[in-house]
């Protein structure tokens, strides 16, 4: 069989929904483990802080381990890393006598794997000929968002006709996604970013303004997309009244799938030249969209904004990557491992400022928005007081934006380039 970049595209894909796997499921099970293992949630909630720290240091260190074995060899690593880690999940909890230890040992392992996809897939896909690279990243991004959709559905449905107390079985069968993508990277052609010897350095790439600005953006991107992700769940449960069930359906379920929409209606339309002012016009919508959530009194309408975040905030992430991978074309993959980096910073302090100010207003009892979102539940009034403080990310990405065009404008302007 000859293989194609057709199947280097697949290979692309199936990274992505393992990355939706090994950040998504564990989640889905933190009651579970709870309740079964005597975990406390303050152990668990150890466990998302170990993954992001994990993920952070692979972010860092993956450019010298793609030197060390090469782009393919760090794709079928973190390929392996991942199968490995989800059939560690399904056995060392249930084999161990202490399951916590099991589940960390998991953890680290999915963390390595998922942290690795993050940084080598999308430059693999970048690299591919084609005329449009927008396109092609905003495709492959909306495969992280339909993952994250699986995920959720297909656990939900697994956990009702199988029962929970069997879900053991659930991430062995989701390894074999993982793994078959091993074979696949095996085969599948891989294109060079950048010309052997012409990548720049990391340290020629932080003397470079530009990429500052680009990671300022990534920081932006990540926030904005967090600010309701992470909490999506937990607003529906408050604001409707529903189920943990429901409320993940409702809530992270509704975000990811209008999250991946935008990301194919866009990778269908985008063209490289209206990759800016579609940016900016995200921007502005995530603004919006977050004011639906936290001025409305109406618990539909803020599942509405909800939803509408995670169509807006959709393109921020790829669009970035394709913005600087233009305007950097030397960046190589040093440059995507800092956009990752940047990207992490974000997703963490932007739900880590939801969570920080909702317990500030709801110690205190008050707001200074208090007026404007009057709710008796003071959980509900913190979460939207920090989602009002959030809109800052997307209007400093909006003014980045329009920074760069006004910039080029008058270079233009005065005879330059």
């Amino acid at each position: 069989m000859t293989f194609t970049y057709k199947h280097t595209k697949i290979a692309c894909y199936l990274g992505y929904i393992t990355q939706a796997i090994v950040n998504n499921f564990a989640p889905l099970l933190f009651v579970t483990f709870q309740r079964n293992f005597n975990i406390g949630f303050t152990k668990l909630g150890t466990l998302i802080v170990i993954n992001f720290i994990i993920q952070i240091a692979v972010d860092i260190l993956s450019s010298q381990i793609i030197n060390k074995i090469g782009m393919r060899g760090a794709c079928i690593l973190a390929h392996g890393m991942s199968a490995l880690g989800l059939v560690l999940m399904g056995t060392l909890p249930v084999m161990m006598n202490d399951a916590y230890v099991g589940l960390l040992i998991a953890s680290v392992c999915n963390a390595v794997g998922g942290g690795l996809i993050e940084v080598i897939i999308s430059p693999v896909i970048e690299a591919i000929p084609s005329e449009n690279k927008a396109s092609q990243m905003a495709l492959l991004h909306s495969f992280y968002s339909w993952g994250q959709v699986a995920v959720v559905l297909l656990s939900t449905l697994y956990f009702v006709t199988a029962g929970i107390d069997i879900w053991f079985f659930l991430p062995v069968i989701y390894a074999l996604i993982p793994f078959f993508n091993i074979f696949l990277f095996r085969k599948v052609p891989i294109a060079r970013l950048v010309e052997e010897g012409k990548e720049m350095k990391i340290s020629s790439l932080l003397r470079t303004r530009l990429i500052w600005l680009m990671l300022l953006f990534m920081v932006c991107s990540g926030a904005s997309e967090m600010v309701i992700s992470q909490w999506s769940s937990l607003l529906a449960e408050l604001g409707l009244g529903v189920s943990k069930t429901t409320g993940d359906i409702l809530g992270p379920c509704l975000f990811a799938f209008l999250m991946g929409l935008s990301r194919m209606l866009f990778g269908l339309k985008v063209t490289d030249k209206s990759l800016k002012p579609s940016l900016m016009i995200c921007a502005l919508g995530c603004v919006l969209s977050f004011a639906l959530v936290a001025f409305s009194k109406a618990s539909l309408v803020s599942l509405i904004g909800c939803g509408l975040s995670g169509f807006f905030v959709g393109i921020m992430w790829p669009g970035i990557y394709s913005l600087s991978s233009s305007k950097l074309p030397h960046g190589g993959t040093s440059m995507f491992m800092l956009l990752a980096f940047a990207g992490d910073i974000g997703c963490s302090s932007g739900s880590g400022l939801i969570g920080y100010v909702s317990d500030i207003v709801k110690q205190s009892g008050h707001s200074i928005f208090e007026r404007a979102v009057s709710f008796e539940d003071s959980t509900q009034l913190g979460l939207k007081t920090g989602i009002i403080i959030a809109m800052v990310f997307p209007i400093i990405l909006f003014t980045g934006l329009l920074f760069i065009i006004r910039s080029k404008r008058l270079s233009k302007n005065n005879g330059q380039e």
